[in-house]
């Protein structure tokens, strides 16, 4: 029988993987300069898997540092109406969630750190440590789990521990203090800040409860805290960028893909061009946060 306890050349157990956080590695470096990361988020198959795949790393390639990954969901229930169309579009069009690996090495194979946002059914019927195996091969940094908490988030801990991947938790304006230092003490990566209640989507004004929420997470014990849910604009991004260590946006970015109506994608060319400008414009935005 193998000793369970058997020990690497380094004296750590086997199981546990202590390797770097790339995305900790990522935040390091942005203090550093004083500057916010630009964290990016696209559902992986949309409008469809090719399209996809250059569409991450146009992303990457005009300023993202880190992108979410999204898993196309048939019942969100934190998306809002453009992440929702794109979704389905994805689904429509062909998206296996076994794929999404590929858009995990085309985001890493760019320079970006690649983190997965899911809803938790999609991980549990692939498999929790499959996938950890799978993500981990693919050059995977983390896990957006937005509707699986820590106190029931046991065999992903576990997983993610074994195969050094960050979990990324969610908090947002009326978490409790008990509740921010558990997401805290289980969080790797960063803790993802709820700008406000509600589903993701643009907004023309973003108030002031993100920054407070910033505070109160990192004196729960957070290192690292990045704000999103509803900033689309370059002026908005550096108004967070100035408080938060990272920036999320989501919809502003699908939204640069899809036509008029909402509920098409455009055309390649026209969309990743779009998708291209609209990444700059951001980029410059955050971060140029704290000039």
């Amino acid at each position: 029988m193998t000793n369970a306890t058997s020990s690497t050349p380094s004296g750590q157990p086997l199981g546990i993987s202590h390797k770097p956080s790339p995305t900790e590695t990522m935040f390091d470096e942005f203090k550093a300069a004083d500057k916010p990361a630009f964290i990016g988020y696209l559902p992986y198959g949309f409008p469809d898997p090719d399209y996809s795949l250059k569409a991450f790393r146009t992303m990457v390639e005009h300023g993202v540092n880190a992108v979410e990954i999204g898993l196309p969901y048939s019942d969100p229930v934190m998306d809002g109406p453009v992440i929702q169309a794109a979704s389905q579009i994805a689904i429509d069009n062909g998206e296996k969630n076994a794929n999404v690996f590929k858009a995990v090495e085309t985001v890493a194979n760019a320079g970006g750190v690649p983190l997965v946002m899911s809803y938790w059914n999609l991980i549990f019927h692939y498999g929790v440590e499959r996938f950890a195996r799978d993500f981990e091969n693919a050059g995977g940094a983390g896990l957006i789990t937005p509707d699986l908490i820590p106190d029931e988030a046991g065999e992903w801990i576990e997983a993610s521990d074994r195969h050094g991947l960050d979990r990324i938790f969610l908090v947002s304006p009326d978490s409790t203090e008990d509740r921010l230092k558990v997401v805290a003490d289980n969080a790797r990566g960063f803790v993802y800040a709820a700008a406000r209640m509600g589903v993701t989507g643009e907004r023309s004004t973003i108030d002031a409860s993100p920054k407070e929420l910033v505070a109160r997470t990192r004196k729960a014990g957070a290192k690292n805290v990045c704000v999103g849910i509803g900033v689309s604009t370059a002026e908005q991004g550096a108004r967070v960028g100035s408080y938060a260590d990272g920036v999320i946006v989501g919809s502003a970015l699908v939204h640069t893909m899809l036509d008029e109506s909402g509920k098409h994608a455009v055309d390649e060319a026209t969309g990743l061009k779009a998708l291209a400008e609209k990444t700059e414009e951001l980029a410059e935005g955050i971060h140029n946060a704290r000039n």
